[in-house]
């Protein structure tokens, strides 16, 4: 039995597929009587079996060798495109950490969207969404990982507009869905790039292959640069940054998987590319300062603004821009530790307050407060995922910042600042948001605001207990090492960076009008963090600025240069015919011969210019 399961463990990924295809009649509405329910019902159950199959997979490979699946879909010469499924530990616990977190959002789900008419829609999109993060973690192919991601652009762009009857969430899916768009187009690039010089496009054969390519610096740089960009648009890291912030438009269970499992699925492909990414210096360097940048600009963001979503999704980008600094510096192994702990708290912190949002109505930090006492499972539940993302002791936010530590102290001493520097401004804006929305006096929003239902509650108390036991967990899968062989520096350093972070945030002025101040500087730096150093408005004046004019030049060009040829061919045929007409005397004679003198002329004159000019 455990080797069927084993050898049928390619299916997982179809679970979540057929139950977004068993919904289409729900949601495209042929059946009614029923109400869309059903629907959420088939597809959490094929959750439930992709969950468990995951989970008896990972327990028979945990401590066997990785084995491969390979489907050929075509050979041409010296190229094997194929299609590779790679059934291991790390794979098989990615999958169960997206199906497990998938399932958890699900039946949060029913709760928050209870009474949405477009509910059978929306578990359609949450399974080919599921579907296509499974099958990003079991992939060994780098052309089937780029159509996963394909796969899951498209299933982003619709969830972000699921409301699509608000401008404003049709302008953040389309903006997301472009975004993604450029880094996608360069990877794609890359790919192409790629496949034709090492003559496969599996991950395992390209590992080989890097180990002895001789590329030219260029071509290097170029091809990591190109890889790069698909992840960078996928982990919302900068220059492509803002449509997670804007993505915040759509339905909160959606947003619980895209600022958990989604940008880790980006990541992770980022990481499984690391061994390509270090042919090239360069493209190495690129990520680490990618990383910064995003790091420290989004933590410093996430200070200034007033959208409970929008405050949290920064701090996804910052978490992110520390897992492309390790890829960078290649410690891969404290990236894909840090992704695992990052997706189960942020999980839980929106989960908090995705429930704040359903029972006020609001989400705007200054019209929120004294929720603590009136909702004591979503309080425990922020406190408890802000505890797990800022490396409180033991949690697992913890472990993985102090790997980092460890890894930077003894071989790149200043990023170990910038980790330091990103946990403490982390800890500050958890603090800043739990003390304007649970702590203080209650407001008007917040004055009439029971704890959520069961379908919401239970989700949050699991991954409560997830979060708890998560250095167990770590434990189980020997991650955590032994005191002995500990740095207590940078033990101590981790802990004092995010109690800092937590007393900064706890002794700070919080007017509840968060007005801005009458300081010029002040109002400056609070203006430029909220507008997120407008980002926006200098894209708006450059690239956009160049791509309109570039529009207008190509269709000016289109219409009087390419239109007014053909439009002169059309008229000096049409005058050509009209004074030819008059010419016709009907006698087919006449008409062979003069195409004779014709033909003989021109062959003449072709016989004379080729003597002529040999």
């Amino acid at each position: 039995m455990s080797e069927y399961f084993l050898e049928t463990s390619w299916y997982i990924p179809f679970y979540g597929l057929i139950g977004g295809i068993l919904t289409l009649p729900w949601s495209t509405r042929m059946v009614r009587r029923t109400g869309p329910r059903p629907a959420a019902y088939f597809n959490l159950l094929m959750t439930v079996l992709a969950f468990v199959h995951g989970l008896i997979v990972f327990n028979l490979v945990w401590d066997r060798e990785p084995h491969l699946i390979v489907f050929h879909w075509l050979k041409v010469i010296d190229i094997d495109f194929s299609l590779t499924l790679t059934i291991s530990a790390v794979s098989l616990g990615a999958m169960s950490l997206i199906t497990g977190l998938s399932l958890l959002s699900q039946i949060y789900a029913l709760g928050y969207l209870e009474k949405d008419w477009a509910l059978a829609r929306f578990f359609a999109i949450m399974g080919f969404f599921e579907a296509a993060m499974s099958g990003i973690a079991l992939s060994d192919s780098l052309l089937l990982t780029y159509g996963l991601l394909e796969m899951l652009t498209l299933s982003t762009y619709l969830l972000v507009g699921f409301w699509y009857a608000q401008p404003l969430v049709v302008t953040a899916a389309r903006d997301a869905f472009l975004t993604k768009r450029v880094g996608d187009i360069l990877l794609l690039m890359g790919l192409v790039a790629l496949g034709t010089t090492a003559g496969t496009l599996d991950f395992d054969r390209l590992y080989i292959w890097a180990e002895t390519a001789e590329l030219s610096p260029w071509f290097a740089t170029l091809l990591g640069l190109a890889l790069i960009a698909g992840p960078t648009g996928k982990c919302a890291q900068f220059p492509l940054h803002m449509w997670l912030d804007e993505a915040m438009e759509g339905p909160n269970p959606a947003s619980i998987l895209r600022n958990s499992v989604v940008v880790a699925c980006g990541a992770y492909v980022l990481i499984k590319l690391q061994p390509i990414l270090a042919l090239s210096p360069v493209a190495s360097a690129t990520l680490v300062v990618i990383g910064i940048l995003t790091a420290i600009g989004s933590s410093l963001v996430a200070l200034a603004q007033v959208d409970i979503k929008r405050a949290l999704s920064h701090s996804t980008s910052a978490y992110l821009g520390l897992v492309f600094i390790a890829v960078g510096t290649q410690w891969t192994g404290f990236a894909l530790m840090l992704l695992f702990a990052h997706a189960i708290a942020k999980a839980l912190l929106f989960m908090s307050i995705g429930s704040i949002i359903l029972t006020t109505n609001s989400q705007d930090l200054t019209e929120l407060g004294g929720l603590q006492s009136k909702m004591p499972v979503t309080t425990t539940s922020f406190l408890v995922g802000s505890a797990g993302l800022i490396g409180i002791l033991p949690l697992g936010g913890f472990w993985a910042l102090r790997l980092g530590a460890d890894n930077f102290w003894y071989y790149e001493p200043w990023l170990l600042v910038v980790l330091l520097l990103v946990n403490a401004l982390s800890a500050l804006n958890l603090t800043r948001v739990y003390r304007l929305v649970f702590a203080g006096e209650t407001q008007p929003k917040s004055r009439r605001a029971p704890e959520v239902a069961w379908p919401m509650a239970v989700p949050m108390v699991s991954l409560i207990i997830i979060t708890l036991v998560c250095p167990w967990l770590l434990h189980q899968l020997s991650l955590i090492p032994n005191w002995g062989y500990v740095h207590k520096i940078t033990v101590m350093l981790v802990i004092i960076s995010g109690l800092a972070g937590c007393l900064v945030g706890a002794i700070i002025s919080l007017p509840r009008t968060l007005a801005r101040s009458i300081i010029k500087p002040l109002k400056f730096i609070q203006d430029l963090l909220a507008y997120d150093f407008y980002i926006d408005r200098l894209y708006r004046m450059t690239v956009v600025f160049a791509v309109e004019q570039s529009a207008r030049l190509t269709s000016w060009f289109d219409r009087y240069i390419i239109d007014g040829l053909v439009n002169l061919v059309g008229v000096v045929t049409l005058f050509s015919g009209e004074g030819l007409k008059y010419s016709s005397v009907g006698i087919g004679q006449l008409y062979v011969l003069t195409i004779i003198f014709s033909v003989g002329f021109l062959v003449t004159l072709i016989g004379w210019f080729v003597y002529v000019h040999p």
